[in-house]
């Protein structure tokens, strides 16, 4: 048996049905239920065992949790508290994420049984809390599912009994202790608000800050401090405590009539707001892009100059980037961004690290200034972000729907295969991205590889975006060799080709015209560099997702160097030799490419297979989220 449902129990003939027949409704049967009751009064022993329930005896909920786990037979424990509701699909959700993860302990989100804006932004901000922390102090806000293995429960001893308030974190982290913790991501439970309706939010704020501070602090919260107590509604006020009410009462009175106040304000501007987005001609759509590179240019340019007719676009950037999109379209503003040191074709991460720092409070002045006011003043309807760091925070901070569209979230949301001893490198680049991009509805991935989308990953899978120019280019086989470069620091790498006198190469990324020997430097120039790259019979390059889509479209095989520590262009490298479109290589080496120059037509009859793409699919689903999430905002 995997689940066992262990629920304590008092006096809860209303609330226990509604978690049944939730839990009976589920697609996932391999479970049992377990009720530890305290000695009800009313029909809830009969009720629990009505619905097949195993019923054990109960008391606080410490001790009913601990009763039910002592004769539980799953491998799983599943501790719920009775006012709540499973979600669709909770059972197997819980399931997948908690095996996936290899955890031992772990808490699902809440969703409130309440259509009141407080109740939402309350459970809300706990959500987010729980999340926030759980690296650094594992916590749970109530048990509103805890799903812990039997084993691990056994080993540490089960709930603290001493306890009579927060027995549900003491009891998290010291789980957390001996195996890994996760509050779950995809599997939420509906919770009641009776607790909310009975003592207000400024009581719960009260009790649940003070005893989160404590816990914090290593200390434990009693009941009494809280004036807290496990049986809803059936408590004796004292002479203390309804002089306290009394003396508060007037406060509580002002309190609410401030409160209804303020969300009236705030109800009635949302609904100018949505009024004011129906009645505008065009939808306002935001567009954050990386600067780093071109390839995040590039890829923007083409998908805004598809879409700029029908949606009023706001372009923001930084660097190279912004120089070349605001050269091409109306509304670009700059932000500030943060670019990889690279030294000698490797990526520095302390220096990176240290700039960065260097230049965070200057950046978030500009993306404040920018792309938060702009926010504030468009109201836009959507925010598309190419892996732009700025545009998530604006997106969580005003509730504005975020799509992402780049070709990085493939080694987060796809099965990829890349050279083993880059793990450290994958772990890096996983944690960078998703720290750029935080919960977008959806990722759009271009790749001119295609492995499977992990399940439940909530994106989809495109060919390379390619430049309009190049789509309209008839490929033609000259004699020289295109050498891409976007790191100046490539120099010395560059500067090995020499060796092969009998060879032409003609570098770009240098932002030079001059020739030395056999190389040819020239100065970025659209139209010069497509005719180049038209009629080049190879081309050397970095692992830059851009640059190699492209000469995989116009059939130029490809000698990949990617920059050490990136592991991105590791990845595109690696996939350009495992398709047999090229060569992959940690260094530049004379001796490498004269062989990669004379394996050549091997390389070209497995490009010649490569099936021609345009834009138009990923094009077509933008579109259709831009419209499907601007509804919702």
């Amino acid at each position: 048996m995997i689940f066992s449902i262990i629920i304590p129990t008092y006096n809860e003939e209303e609330y226990l049905p509604v978690l049944l027949d939730s839990i009976k409704e589920q697609d996932f049967t391999d479970y049992e239920v377990i009720v530890a009751d305290a000695n009800s009064e009313d029909r809830t022993r009969e009720i629990a065992r009505e619905y097949g329930c195993t019923v054990v005896d109960g008391g606080l909920p410490a001790v009913g949790r601990n009763n039910g786990a002592k004769v539980a037979k799953g491998e799983i424990l599943l501790f719920l508290d009775s006012d709540l509701q499973l979600t669709e699909d909770y059972l197997g959700k819980v399931l997948y994420e908690f095996r996936m993860e290899r955890l031992g302990i772990a808490i699902t989100q809440m969703l409130p049984m309440s259509n009141k804006v407080e109740d939402r932004l309350f459970h809300d901000f706990a959500n987010y809390f729980m999340i926030g922390v759980e690296n650094i102090k594992p916590h749970g806000a109530g048990c509103y599912g805890i799903i812990a293995k039997k084993s691990l429960h056994d080993e540490c001893g089960g709930f603290d009994e001493s306890l009579t308030f927060g027995e549900d974190t003491d009891y998290i982290e010291r789980l957390a202790k001996k195996e890994p913790f996760r509050v779950l991501r995809n599997a939420k439970i509906s919770v009641s608000t009776r607790r909310l309706e009975e003592e207000g939010i400024t009581t719960l704020i009260q009790q649940y800050g003070k005893s989160t501070v404590n816990d914090f602090l290593g200390k434990r919260t009693d009941a009494d401090e809280l004036d807290y107590n496990f049986d809803h509604g059936k408590e004796k006020i004292t002479s203390s405590g309804l002089s306290r009410f009394e003396k508060g009462a007037e406060r509580i009175n002002e309190l609410k009539e401030t409160y209804d106040e303020s969300i009236h304000k705030i109800t009635s501007a949302r609904s100018q707001i949505k009024s004011m987005r129906r009645n505008r001609s065009k939808k306002v759509v935001f567009y954050c892009v990386c600067g780093e590179g071109m390839g995040h240019a590039i890829r923007t340019g083409v998908i805004v100059d598809r879409i700029k007719d029908k949606y009023d676009i706001y372009i923001f950037s930084s660097d190279r980037a912004y120089k070349y999109l605001s050269s091409k379209f109306d509304n670009v503003y700059e932000i500030g961004g943060f670019n990889t040191v690279y030294i000698n074709n490797k990526v520095k991460n302390l220096k990176t690290l240290s700039d960065a720092l260097k230049k965070n409070p200057a950046n978030m002045k500009v993306g404040y200034d920018n792309l938060y006011k702009k926010a504030a003043q468009l109201k836009p309807d959507v925010i598309i972000t190419d892996f732009e760091i700025y545009s998530t925070v604006v997106s969580k901070l005003r509730g504005i729907p975020l799509i992402s569209l780049d070709n990085m979230h493939i080694i987060t949301k796809a099965k990829i295969d890349y050279p083993k001893h880059h793990l450290g490198e994958m772990l890096k680049a996983v944690g960078v991205i998703r720290t750029y991009v935080v919960k977008p509805k959806i990722c759009l991935i271009t790749s001119f590889f295609y492995p499977k989308i992990k399940p439940r990953k909530n994106a989809i899978l495109f060919p390379p975006i390619i430049r309009e120019d190049i789509l309209k280019l008839e490929p033609k086989e000259g004699n020289h060799i295109i050498v891409y470069q976007t790191s100046r620091e490539s120099g010395e790498l560059v500067k090995k080709l020499k060796a092969l006198k009998n060879e032409e190469f003609i570098v770009y990324g240098f932002n030079k015209n001059e020739i030395d020997q056999n190389l040819t430097y020239k100065e970025f120039n659209e139209d010069k560099f497509y005719d180049d790259l038209a009629s080049a019979k190879a081309v050397i390059c970095n692992g830059g997702f851009t640059f190699i889509s492209e000469s995989i479209h116009l059939k130029k095989p490809i000698y990949s160097v990617p920059a050490i520590g990136n592991f991105e262009q590791t990845l595109n490298g690696f996939y350009v030799q495992k398709l047999g479109y090229g060569e992959y290589h940690e260094t530049m080496d004379a001796k490498r490419v004269s062989a990669f120059l004379k394996r050549l037509p091997k390389y070209q009859k497995r490009l010649a297979k490569v099936k021609k793409t345009n834009n138009d699919a990923i094009v077509r689903e933008l579109i259709y989220r831009i419209e499907k999430y601007s509804k919702l905002n």
